[in-house]
């Protein structure tokens, strides 16, 4: 190890990814790995467990197709079922390369989008693997009977998302999300009814068992009861989605939470590139000190709506209808002519920012605190406008293409956005950080695998629209069940841990005093009055826009308000024999201080900007994202210290063989 580096972190060795076979052809690459990958052949696997933590679209498929090969799956999920996943809640579609709209789509330009997209800070060669098995993706989910829009002679329809010249994503109206989450839940359920799979709903992962350096199971706490459990087996899987809820307000689920992830990270996986996390532009406005969640509205809608905010501040508080064309700024059609509306999610959103800033935004205005400290009132909304849309395909063809979607948005805020233009601002909605992977998508903790969102390795710094739902799919489909073997392979002559085993006591052990711990401390705050606390402290100072002096301060602030918690925060109730969804946030929140303060620390030390990691002192005259390609072409994958100790930065160098290097245009 080596010393401190501004008395933040320690730097630590270099890393590889030794799994993905680079002596070949990008092309052959995953082929060569499926190859050479050790085997368990069908009358083995019936003596081997898995645990799949997660039922989403990643953790649900991945569950279902090693059940159906034959191996014994435990699968856990804090929601009542399966199909309340927080995949259920995507809404605009899922890209394929299958070229239906003849416009000379491919997976080489699949893999050259989604790189680009991330600005160039993936690893290649799983992103060309998500982009070659996509086309396998559409067809196993209509196989499943996903309902995908179909064009008037029967064949799959398609539409463009951000970032992209061609047509390559396909949906179910805007509930692509739950439509695939229904073909992999049924897929479960008939592993269930085979007997191949045992689900266990209302638990929540706590800890995981490590024994020998690997992972052998997981501590859950049944979250009806309360009681803790043991349960090991030969191999787990994490499929548990992002960490959005550290800045509190995102469109992501209440639930949703980083525990899963923070506690292998504390085990020893490394945690990738924190500081990546996505800002969705396409989202309805906070209105309001007292919302939970914010609501999003899917990226398909800037196919046909219009971007727009009046070019004069004194119109803002008009109403938008008796502006006159000459009057306003189609923002992105103006700056980005060749993509438009269509740029990708950070582009969009950084750009809706700087409109705001002007003093050009609409609607209500919010009190926050501006950059000189002060208090502030300012207008956080654009337009997104369909008249032009209506106009020219009638209102009964954007209803079939958006209906739900306008509906959605007509109870939340009561206007009606066929006849006034929708009002969006960005919000957090995705992070393309997490657990470190290799190519087989093993962290490094032998054993240990993660999939889905809670991974790092396939969105770089931007995650481009319409590939969460590809990326889940790929992995659950058709990755993990390709590579979870190879490991498996090694472990037919051993049994599972039984409960008495040293490491399983000891790892409950220390699920037991974390929960004792966090209901001796009988302080005043209650939990989500810090964790608001920190979601302010994230957006202001790692959100939108970063910079050295603000995230210097939100580490500073961070570790008050973790002191804070651990000294005053108030859990009522009892720690068994009842329900107790306090002591549940709390101690999603216990990690998300810590992953908050790991992400400043990231975003500290990444001196450049790319993708949704915007640093202020890092741009181009234009004022678009300027990498540094010389000091910052890697993967930033962090050690954890050991308590009250600094992390260690390992780097894993990013090599592009197939891919030019250039700063990102969009124009």
């Amino acid at each position: 190890m080596s010393e401190l580096v501004n008395g933040l972190y320690y730097e630590g060795d270099k890393i590889a990814d030794t799994k993905a076979p680079l002596d070949v052809p990008i092309e052959k690459c995953w082929e060569t790995r499926k190859f050479t990958a050790k085997l368990v052949n069908p009358a083995n696997r019936r003596k081997l467990k898995i645990i799949v933590v997660g039922t989403g679209l990643a953790g649900g498929a991945a569950a279902a197709s090693l059940g159906e090969m034959g191996y014994h799956v435990d699968a856990f999920f804090y929601q009542d079922s399966a199909r309340r996943a927080h995949s259920i809640a995507a809404q605009g579609g899922i890209n394929a390369a299958k070229n239906y709209r003849n416009d000379n789509d491919s997976v080489y330009r699949l893999f050259y989008d989604t790189v680009k997209g991330g600005d160039y800070r993936a690893r290649e060669t799983n992103v060309y693997r998500l982009a070659e098995v996509s086309a396998n993706i559409i067809d196993q989910c209509v196989a499943q009977g996903v309902p995908f829009a179909r064009e008037y002679g029967g064949l799959l329809d398609n539409r463009s998302f951000g970032g992209v010249q061609v047509s390559r994503t396909f949906y179910a109206r805007g509930q692509t999300g739950q439509q695939l989450l229904i073909g992999a839940y049924q897929a479960l359920e008939r592993q269930v009814q085979a007997g191949t799979v045992v689900e266990h709903p209302r638990h929540e992962m706590v800890e995981i068992i490590i024994s020998n350096g690997e992972a052998k199971g997981i501590v859950a706490r049944d979250m009806t009861t309360g009681e803790l459990s043991v349960h090991t087996a030969h191999a787990v899987i994490l499929c548990t989605g992002g960490y959005g809820n550290v800045f509190f307000l995102s469109t992501n689920a209440v639930g949703c939470n980083a525990t899963a992830a923070w506690r292998a990270h504390r085990k020893g996986a490394y945690f990738a590139n924190p500081c990546y996390t996505q800002i969705h532009p396409t989202c309805i406005p906070q209105h309001g000190d007292q919302q939970s969640k914010l609501t999003l509205m899917s990226e398909s809608l800037r196919n046909d709506g219009r971007i727009w905010v009046p070019k004069k501040a004194e119109d803002c508080k008009k109403d938008p209808r008796d502006i006159p064309e000459e009057d306003r700024d189609y923002y992105l059609e103006r700056i980005y002519p060749s993509f438009g509306n269509l740029v990708p999610r950070d582009i969009a959103s950084r750009q809706a920012k700087n409109v705001c800033d002007e003093g050009r935004g609409v609607g209500p205005a919010l009190r926050e605190i501006g950059p000189d400290g002060k208090e502030r009132m300012v207008s956080r909304g654009v337009y997104l406008d369909f008249a032009d849309a209506i106009k020219r395909m009638g209102k009964e063809a954007v209803s079939a293409k958006y209906g739900n979607l306008f509906d959605m948005y007509q109870r939340i805020t009561d206007e009606n956005p066929y006849e006034v233009p929708m009002r969006i601002y960005p919000a957090v909605h995705y992070t393309m950080g997490g657990v470190w992977v290799d190519y087989d998508l093993e962290t490094t903790v032998p054993g240990l695998y993660v999939g889905g969102e809670a991974n790092f390795s396939d969105h770089g710094a931007n995650r481009l629209g319409a590939s969460a739902l590809m990326q889940g799919l790929s992995d659950g489909y058709f990755v993990l069940p390709n590579t979870v073997n190879d490991y498996l392979a090694g472990k037919l002559s051993e049994q599972v841990l039984p409960e008495d085993h040293p490491d399983v006591v000891a790892a409950l052990g220390q699920a037991q005093s974390r929960i004792d711990r966090l209901m001796s401390i009988k302080g005043n705050r209650s939990v989500d009055s810090i964790h608001k606390e920190l979601g302010r402290i994230m957006w202001e100072y790692c959100g939108m826009e970063r910079t050295e002096e603000g995230l210097k301060k939100a580490i500073g602030l961070i570790r008050e308000l973790r002191k804070e918690f651990w000294e005053n925060v108030r859990i009522p109730g009892r720690t068994t024999g009842e329900m107790n969804q306090s002591l549940e946030r709390a101690g999603r929140v216990a990690d998300f201080l810590e992953l908050g303060e790991l992400m400043c620390i990231d975003a500290l030390h990444r001196r450049e900007s790319c993708g949704g990691h915007f640093r202020r002192e890092s741009q181009t005259e234009e004022h678009e994202a300027l990498r540094n390609d010389e000091d910052f072409l890697y993967v930033a994958a962090w050690e954890w210290g050991g308590e009250g100790n600094p992390p260690i930065l390992h780097k894993e160098d990013l090599v592009y063989k197939n891919i030019e290097l250039k700063q990102r245009s969009y124009k």
